[in-house]
């Protein structure tokens, strides 16, 4: 009795010690500080409202020497978009991205935009993780990047679940993700409800969701909010995509975003054992990490050197905002652009005959054209995709159909938004878009009654005509690819006629701008030409 009592004891005292060890052990976040960005988009230099990576990195070093525990993570679309990044394919973005000490980043579509080849030299260059859950490469069943990833921090066991929106396959030229598959909807909230499991099961005392999924109505069922209403287990989910401003909790998970363009820096911390966010705006904190700052510098010399050159003036600026802006409405940039393909299609005739429409996606403008001096980097700046130029014939019940289809969500923003020239259209948004078919390897849908939103009202000046056939000017991304919203121009005899221009949509902005415009851009563009209706 007295032996089986001592053993008694000396299991209590085992268990006990155990315990203590165990609560010895446990993970302690009031010193952690998580830093985040998202689609930063290359506005990586201290300017213009971006913080860029030098304060980016400062903050980090700051925190730390405070003794913080400090984590910093990017929700993706880094490398592509504006000048000082897209000369070198995005490796300067990385080059600034190892110098100011990311710990994680996740794929945006837009890392996408110079094909899977450069992406893995990308990723290959990186001194952190890329992670995604949702991008499989089909012929092996495997993703393309690592999952996640579990980072054991002093203030406990982390684990980071990287999301690539599904919207990637017409948002990048479908090129550019041959080959793979993006989980959607139910197969996403099962795929990413696997990954906490596991991380739980391999100690991770937090889980992170980055993701690159935005909030657009546009794709609903694999928007974060989606993700977070049917997973279970994600402690904060740092998003990307949609470029807007998030803090707020659902379903006890805190979802936060900073909009873009380094325009802030998101911070993360636990306060009376709740996670919590904030933004750090531009011009809150100005000290720069000098070393980062240099190789910025230092890079932006060699783009300004090649981009320097004045090619006109204008006596308007030509706003590029997304929302009200290219994304929702007619814009004077929008006619710009459309204006610039029908003259330049025009101009090469390669199928001998009238070009009667132009149609320029408000996704792929990105920069607003200031007034004063124009240089060939500003219009880069402004079209920097260099998509090749093409001419279609198409029937007038396809245009209805396309010119639908890409409004199917007006009011709210979307990168299909059609900028027209060459015609009149007007979208009735008081009755609701009633989806069809959904597109081939898209996440849209075909509009199950064209022409119940979208009526045009002309063409050329002239009424028109469903059963006649239209030559339309437009980027390869829409014409050759059925891009964004374009999904109608992919199906078998969609297309009548297509044939290159021989022209790249930045060249046929300056070849518009010096040789028809002379240089000048003029009042005609201060407003826009009442080309769309919208009620």
């Amino acid at each position: 009795m007295k032996l089986l009592k001592l053993v008694r004891i000396l299991c209590i005292s085992a268990g006990l010690a155990v315990a203590l060890a165990g609560n010895a052990m446990a993970a302690d976040f009031s010193k952690l500080i998580i830093l985040h960005t998202n689609d930063t988009h290359g506005f990586d230099k201290h300017e213009n409202g971006s913080n860029g990576m030098a304060v980016v990195s400062q903050i980090k070093k700051d925190l730390k020497k405070q003794g913080y525990d400090v984590l910093l993570l990017d929700a993706g679309d880094a490398i592509q978009d504006n000048n000082l990044v897209n000369f070198s394919k995005g490796k300067t973005a990385i080059a600034f991205m190892n110098a100011a000490g990311y710990n994680a980043a996740t794929l945006g579509n837009h890392e996408f935009d110079y094909g899977q080849d450069i992406l893995a030299q990308r990723i290959k260059e990186a001194k952190y993780p890329y992670v995604s859950a949702t991008v499989f490469v089909e012929a092996t069943g495997k993703t393309l990047v690592p999952p996640s990833i579990l980072l054991d921090r002093k203030s406990g066991k982390i684990g980071i679940i990287g999301m690539t929106t599904p919207e990637t396959q017409v948002s990048t030229s479908p090129k550019n993700v041959y080959g793979l598959k993006f989980v959607e909807k139910e197969e996403l909230y099962k795929t990413i409800q696997k990954q906490v499991d596991d991380l739980k099961a391999q100690g991770a005392e937090l889980i992170i969701g980055l993701g690159h999924m935005g909030s657009e109505e546009g794709c609903m069922g694999n928007r974060s909010e989606d993700v977070l209403a049917n997973v279970k287990g994600i402690d904060i989910f740092i998003d990307g995509h949609d470029h807007k401003e998030k803090n707020r909790d659902i379903n006890g998970s805190l979802l936060v975003e900073t909009g873009h363009y380094t325009k802030n820096i998101g911070k993360v911390t636990l306060q009376n054992g709740k996670w919590v966010g904030e933004l750090i705006p531009f011009g809150v904190y100005s000290v720069e990490d000098m070393k980062v700052a240099e190789l910025i510098a230092k890079a932006d010399k060699e783009v300004q050197e090649k981009l320097g050159q004045k090619l006109g003036t204008s006596r308007v600026t030509l706003s590029g905002a997304r929302d009200p802006g290219v994304r929702t409405q007619e814009m004077p940039l929008g006619d710009f652009c459309a204006d610039a393909y029908l003259w330049q299609a025009r101009q090469a005739n390669v199928l001998k005959g009238p070009v009667d429409i132009a149609i320029c996606n408000g996704g792929s403008l990105r920069k607003s054209l200031n007034a004063g001096r124009i240089t060939r980097g500003d219009l880069v700046g402004v079209h920097p995709y260099n998509n090749q130029m093409y001419v279609m014939k198409i029937t007038g019940k396809k245009l209805l159909e396309i010119l639908e289809a890409a409004t199917s969500t007006i009011p709210d923003a979307m990168g299909a938004f059609p900028q027209v020239a060459g015609m009149k259209y007007t979208i009735n948004t008081k009755v609701k878009y009633e989806p069809g078919e959904k597109y081939p390897n898209s996440v849209f849908y075909a509009p199950a009654k064209p022409g119940s939103r979208v009526t045009i009202n002309s063409i050329g000046g002239k009424p028109f005509n469903p059963d006649a056939i239209y030559t339309v000017a437009t980027i390869e991304f829409i014409a050759m690819w059925g891009g964004d919203n374009y999904g109608g121009l992919t199906g078998k005899d969609a297309k009548i006629d297509l044939q290159s221009i021989g022209y790249v949509d930045v060249e046929t902005f300056e070849n518009f701008l010096v040789t028809r415009l002379k240089g000048k851009i003029g009042k005609r563009y201060a407003k826009s030409q009442n080309r769309i209706i919208i009620k």
